[in-house]
Formats: C-alpha cells, sequence, structure tokens
C-alpha cells in the first residue's frame, strides 16, 4: 500500500529545492512570492539559488538539499524550483528512505521525474505530485483552471482529489484504443522515462497506468524513446497509456517527417491493440498552460469508451473498505 501525504494547510513551511538546473536570479524573488500567494511560507534551500554551469550547484549539495528537507519536522513539503537537467546525476547522493520515513507532499514535474520514478518505487512508496513549479509556470501566474487542479493536491484530503477534465480552449483527449483498467499512475517526462532504462532507477511499468509528455523534441527523437520503451517491453506491461502535451515537438521540415500523431500510431498503437491496453492521448498535462497535476503512485481507474468518453479515477484503499472520484470527459 503506497504511503500518502498529509494535505498542507495555510501557514505551512515548504521547502524551494533545486534539484536539476539553476534559476535565473530575476525569477527567484517571483516564486518565492507566488508561493506566499499561495498562503505557505516558502523556505529557500541553498540549492534553489547555487548555480555550476547548468546545474543547480554540486551534485552532493542538490541531494543534501532533498535529504534536509524530508528530515526536517519543520518543513511540511517540498516544492522543486524548477527542471532543466540533473535530478539523475544527484540520485546516487540520495537516500530515498529519508523520504519514505518522513512522507511529505513532494512537488515538481520535467527533471523532476526521475526523483518521481524513485520515490514511488522505494518500499512502499511514496505518492508524489507532478505539478508546474514556482519559477517556471507560478511566478508568471496560473489560469484558474491550472491552480485549481494545483490546489486540489496540495490541501484537499486524498479521498477528495479529481482529475479536473478538458482545460478551456483545448481539445478533449481522444481515445485511441478504448478499455477500462486500473493501476498505479507512473511516469511523467519521457526522455527521462527512457534514459532510466538499464539503470538502477529504472521505471517499473507492470500493471501500472503509464503517463508520458514531453516538450522541444523533434519527432524521430520521440520515435526512438517510444521505440526504446516498446523494445524494452516497457509498453505492453502496462494496464493503460495516458500520453500528454508534446509541446513544441516538431519536425525543422515537415514534408520530411512524421507527425507525433503518426509516431504513436506507428510505435505505441500496435502494442495497444494487440495487448488490449487503453491509450488515450491529448491528457492536459505537460509543459504548457493550462495543465493539470496528477498525483504519481494512487491507483488511477481509466476508463475509455468506443464513443470517445474518457474517465480517470483515483482510489486509495482504507483498511477494509475503498474510496473512488472521477470525472468524466465526454469526447
Amino acid at each position: 500500500m503506497m504511503i500518502y501525504p498529509i494535505p498542507l494547510s495555510p501557514g505551512d513551511r515548504v521547502a524551494l529545492v533545486g534539484p536539476s538546473g539553476p534559476v535565473p536570479p530575476e525569477r527567484v524573488q517571483p516564486a518565492v512570492d507566488a508561493v506566499k500567494a499561495l498562503g505557505l511560507v516558502p523556505v529557500l534551500f541553498p540549492s534553489a539559488t547555487a548555480a555550476r554551469g547548468y546545474l543547480a550547484g554540486e551534485d552532493r549539495q542538490r541531494a543534501k538539499d532533498l535529504t534536509d528537507a524530508f528530515l526536517d519536522d519543520g518543513i511540511r513539503g517540498i516544492l522543486c524550483i524548477r527542471g532543466g537537467y540533473g535530478a539523475q546525476r544527484m540520485l546516487p547522493y540520495f537516500d530515498p528512505r529519508a523520504a519514505v520515513s518522513h512522507p511529505k507532499v513532494f512537488c515538481g514535474y520535467s527533471d523532476i521525474t526521475a526523483i518521481h520514478t524513485l520515490l514511488n518505487q522505494t518500499g512502499e512508496g511514496l505518492v508524489t505530485f507532478h505539478t508546474p513549479m514556482p519559477s517556471t509556470e507560478w511566478y508568471k501566474g496560473l489560469d484558474d483552471y491550472t491552480l485549481a487542479s494545483l490546489k486540489n493536491l496540495l490541501f484537499d484530503p486524498w479521498g477528495e482529489w479529481t482529475f479536473p477534465g478538458s482545460a478551456p480552449g483545448t481539445p478533449a483527449p481522444e481515445v485511441i484504443v478504448p478499455g477500462k483498467a486500473s493501476g498505479q499512475l507512473a511516469g511523467g517526462n519521457l526522455s527521462l522515462v527512457a534514459s532510466s532504462l538499464g539503470t538502477f532507477y529504472e521505471i517499473d511499468t507492470r500493471g501500472r497506468v503509464l503517463f508520458l509528455e514531453d516538450v522541444d523534441e523533434r519527432p524521430y527523437r520521440l520515435d526512438g524513446m517510444l521505440t526504446h520503451l516498446r523494445n524494452a517491453g516497457k509498453l505492453e506491461q502496462c494496464a493503460a497509456i495516458l500520453l500528454g502535451y508534446f509541446t513544441n515537438c516538431t519536425a525543422e521540415e515537415p514534408a520530411r517527417s512524421l507527425t507525433v500523431r503518426e509516431v504513436i500510431a506507428d510505435v505505441v498503437e500496435p502494442v495497444c491493440r494487440e495487448r488490449g491496453i487503453p491509450l488515450v492521448t491529448g491528457i492536459p498535462c505537460g509543459h504548457s498552460l493550462p495543465t493539470a497535476s496528477l498525483p504519481l503512485g494512487t491507483e488511477g481507474i481509466v476508463s475509455a469508451g468506443a464513443d470517445g468518453s474518457f474517465s480517470l479515477g483515483y482510489s486509495r484503499v482504507i483498511g477494509e473498505g475503498s474510496c473512488t472520484v472521477s470525472i468524466e470527459i465526454d469526447g
């Protein structure tokens, strides 16, 4: 059974850490102000303002910050201030047992996928939140859809979590392979998921609802990463596959390239049809706004209808009972 973090409350102290890339100096204070606007008390750890080339300081310092934030009983939540690159480099210096022994809200996405996967798969597993980050989205001001979804995970008891449905002004998710399935919600950024293969930190997709998104990758690069997952047997092991936004993933010469949709049709769809794995694209989550926040590690319940209807519910067993919440999206 997964470990669920205690929800945050107004006035809680939250750590701002930088496990990956450095924050541009001019974004630090706006990021702090954005966190304060949610009623939280931000505490800047050294890595949140450090810089060493394309990294937010030395690997060991970034790992120490993350460890210290989990072990500090005065800190109620941990917000990764930005992504970029570097989380995988610091993993060998970070002991995830500090997190599962002192569970608390942990947020971030993109490069932070490496940490999500580790925490979700350590021991019983800690439920973590795939959310926007203070110095990449929050500081600009979040739209109502994105803010409501974020606050839903941060402040509401798990039994009240809901998938927020279609984002305003965006197409509804597309059901490619219909079906029903359930399993732990896993994944995040495709680049990080693919590069975990063959390492101690490799993602486990067995019986899981796999979510993937990415940004600024050419279609042939997405093809390579999805093919790598397919050839490693990771796709056929899934209970369901949900694909989010692939932002700015276009070819320099479109006439000489496949589209992202064609890549999915060639590489992912045949596996799903052969195995009866529900496949849905266009989930409103990724490197763009508006975007939904997702509780990775919780039980996801997918219903994808042949009529285009789609729902994602979250469930957790409590003793001999259970609670499930979901929202329908009509295609």
